[in-house]
């Protein structure tokens, strides 16, 4: 019953559901249809640019949805005493945090299934080629950053709060993922760290052109989901 009340009100909102679903997509888009970045390049090992961009719209999507949407709706919900309110019924505060995650994670992947399926289908950008250690490195880094969002929603008692916490962090991690500036044309260091911040965009990217992801990188994402989620666990307050 909270899941379908909290499905609803979210499709209600049409900018969150518009932002998470399509934004990535639809940067794509604008994208393919420029011709010289549908060319192999020996820049990106004879790859297209799109093909090469493709991960760090991955990141986008997850980013979005983890560190804005998730953050903010909570927070919204303990400003206005709604958590405390629930506490006093028989629908209980934690079923909605659970509803909350799953109309999250449900949102990831539709949008990474849309833009995977454009991109293929528009521009012939080749699907994963190692589908499963892209699997591996995609619920890794999805976890890693949920968990950054449930330790920022953990303590941020207004959706200002939400928003003053969890936007330097999502600055950081657009930037190392390379949404606002293509990797390539990053210094090598600023590249060796995005390699190891949340979702991990290296190891997606590896995965999408063939080549097993690193298991440091993954371990790190991995580690990161762990504290961030047993701190946000211990954190977490209902009012």
């Amino acid at each position: 019953m909270i899941l379908k009340t909290e499905t609803k009100l979210y499709l209600r909102d049409p900018t969150a559901v518009i932002l998470t679903l399509c934004l990535p997509t639809m940067i794509m888009v604008v994208l393919g249809l420029i011709p010289a970045l549908r060319k192999p390049d020996p820049t990106f090992d004879n790859h297209t640019f799109v093909s090469y961009f493709a991960p760090s719209l991955l990141v986008l999507t997850l980013v979005m949805a983890g560190l804005t949407v998730l953050p903010s709706l909570l927070a919204t919900y303990r400003e206005r005493g709604m958590l405390r309110r629930m506490r006093t019924t028989p629908a209980s505060p934690g079923a909605l945090l659970v509803a909350q995650l799953l109309i999250v994670l449900t949102s990831i992947l539709a949008s990474s299934a849309l833009l995977i399926t454009v991109s293929r289908l528009a521009f012939d950008v080749p699907l994963p080629q190692d589908p499963i250690g892209f699997l591996i490195a995609f619920v890794i880094g999805t976890a890693a950053l949920l968990a950054l969002g449930l330790l920022v929603a953990a303590r941020a008692r207004t959706t200002k709060a939400a928003s003053a916490i969890g936007t330097p962090i999502f600055l950081v991690i657009m930037f190392f993922g390379g949404v606002y500036l293509p990797r390539f044309l990053l210094p090598e260091f600023l590249v060796r760290i995005g390699d190891y911040t949340p979702p991990g965009v290296q190891a997606l990217l590896d995965a999408w052109s063939g080549t097993s992801p690193e298991p440091l990188q993954l371990g790190i994402m991995a580690l990161v989901a762990v504290v961030a989620g047993v701190a946000a666990a211990r954190l977490f307050r209902w009012e």
